[in-house]
């Protein structure tokens, strides 16, 4: 099957004359020319110009396109890549939706003052953290969950997050050892609510990186001075690590 330049131009939205620059240029070359001088494209060229098209919208300048093109090896291998990308940027809209919504629900419901919390991302205060240390997958699963939440269930998360890290700094004030069985307990209780955040160690049942992530939080409690600051001093936060340090260790 073939169309002609004004028909692909029509089906695309796109100009004749853009598809005429084309040709000119090399990018995309007509499947074959009518002895009436009509350019005719067949659906390998219709192909070619889906990932054009595509660039384009990513804002890709001509000179870069026509480099991508030359690098690939065949036409179904550039349309994985544009299905990959376009599956990229459905995401990308699908999160947008869902955040628009939220905020929606939001203002419907009151409009809190704590309404920045509800409408962000569930770890993107440590994006860079969540990423150099358990990758790019986990950072976005886990967003992507928190997301798809509703607002009444992000509000019971947060209390159920709240109420944890009360009782952590409860059992520091009351002067609990890391290793007592309250302490032992609530580490254990910790470790559960890591389990509920997909795409985490604990979450995917990998127990060697389960521990290495325990560990690496439990040392975060006390390096990083946003974490410290949840546990109300520096003494709070080293009853928590060395808590959850004993429990990895002897527990998971």
């Amino acid at each position: 099957m073939e169309w002609t330049i004004q028909e692909l131009a029509a089906r695309a939205g796109i100009t004749s004359r853009t598809l005429r620059h084309y040709d000119h240029v090399g990018l995309l070359v007509p499947s074959r020319v009518g002895e009436n001088g009509h350019r005719h494209y067949d659906a390998v060229a219709v192909a070619r110009l889906q990932r054009i098209l595509l660039m384009r919208r990513l804002g890709m300048g001509l000179p870069a396109i026509a480099e991508v093109l030359a690098e690939e090896v065949d036409t179904c291998e550039g349309l994985r890549a544009h299905i990959a990308e376009l599956e990229e940027e459905r995401d990308r809209v699908e999160r947008r939706i869902r955040s628009v919504r939220h905020t929606l629900e939001a203002l419907q419901a009151g409009a809190e003052p704590r309404m920045d919390v509800m409408l962000s991302g569930f770890n993107d205060l440590y994006k860079d953290e969540v990423i150099s240390r358990w990758g790019e997958h986990a950072f976005q699963v886990s967003n992507d969950w928190w997301h798809g939440k509703s607002l009444d269930q992000q509000r019971a998360w947060k209390r159920d997050t709240d109420d944890l890290v009360a009782a952590w700094v409860a059992a520091a004030k009351a002067g609990d050892s890391p290793a007592s069985e309250h302490a032992q307990s609530l580490a254990a209780r910790h470790v559960r609510w890591l389990s509920q955040i997909p795409g985490t160690p604990t979450a995917e049942g990998d127990r060697e990186r389960s521990i290495e992530m325990v560990n690496g939080i439990a040392d975060m409690f006390v390096d990083d001075p946003r974490f410290t600051a949840m546990y109300d001093d520096a003494a709070g936060a080293a009853f928590v690590r060395d808590a959850l340090r004993t429990y990895a260790r002897t527990r998971m």
